[in-house]
């Protein structure tokens, strides 16, 4: 991983840059519609949405496993460092630095944790010393999982799993990771501990990060920059404090406003945006 100090401002030219991509399921389902962003060198980028917003499948655009499950990017492209990586495989993207956590922590269950953590080198051309150097840096961002390293991943706990799989993405020495919903069914503290981990690894290792991520407020707490995508488009982006104090964001994506809880059609904001996008 990179040891260069990391520039995080938005502005700084983009390390991952997506460009107007389209994606379209079976030939026939449009997902995402012209959905432009980008991470810089250095920085942690959120990702937010509800359930079936687009957020997995813009990860999955740029890890090129759409096709996998009948996707394709139909219009845009992807660079990463100024390369356009679209039509790369999966496993050269990893080559590289380009690194996905699956959604719903998909580790071996059969295998030891530390089994799973090895087999994140596996693209790599390094020496056993360099991979047992990857191997103690995980275990010193994610100690648990050296208590546990010789259970079966199965048998361990959401959040172990959690850990293990962001923890095998370390092992493969990316420069970027995308994080898919690394907060879905875990308890609040172990919530915290993740992302409390993630800027470690941002601020010491020098990780760029893209999460998808439902809990806006979690999220907004940790990233540097926002986009909230919404039915297969960007609705709004911006730094992350501004996004966390925007009234529409508290209303539509929290629920909450000066006068309570809110549903997404009673709130006036929403209904321009919705007006503003057809």
């Amino acid at each position: 991983m990179s040891t260069e100090s990391a520039n995080v401002g938005h502005g700084a030219a983009p390390y991952l840059s997506i460009n107007n991509i389209e994606v379209i399921y079976d030939h026939v389902i449009l997902v995402l519609k012209g959905v432009s962003m980008s991470v810089p060198k250095g920085g942690i980028v959120a990702l937010l949405g509800a359930n079936g917003a687009g957020k997995s499948t813009t990860l999955k655009s740029i890890s090129n496993l759409l096709r996998a499950e009948r996707g394709d990017v139909t219009k845009g492209s992807i660079e990463f460092k100024g390369a356009r990586v679209d039509q790369m495989t999966p496993n050269d993207l990893v080559r590289r630095g380009v690194v996905q956590v699956m959604e719903g922590r998909h580790c071996f269950g059969h295998l030891t944790i530390e089994e799973n953590l090895l087999t994140g080198a596996y693209t790599r051309k390094a020496s056993g010393a360099a991979v047992r150097n990857s191997l103690d840096l995980v275990y010193n961002y994610f100690p648990r999982l050296k208590e546990r390293r010789k259970s079966q991943a199965g048998y361990t706990s959401g959040g172990e799993q959690q850990m293990c799989a962001i923890g095998r993405a370390i092992m493969a020495n990316p420069e970027m990771v995308l994080l898919d919903e690394p907060s879905m069914g875990l308890a609040p503290q172990i919530v915290e501990e993740i992302f409390e981990i993630v800027k470690d690894l941002n601020a010491k290792e020098q990780v760029s990060f893209l999460l998808a991520e439902q809990n806006t407020m979690v999220a907004l707490r940790y990233a540097d920059f926002g986009y909230i995508l919404e039915n297969g488009r960007i609705v709004m982006e911006g730094e992350a404090k501004e996004l966390a104090d925007n009234e529409d964001v508290k209303e539509f994506y929290l629920g909450l406003s000066g006068e309570g809880r809110k549903s997404f059609r009673e709130v006036k904001h929403y209904r321009r945006r919705k007006r503003w996008l057809s």
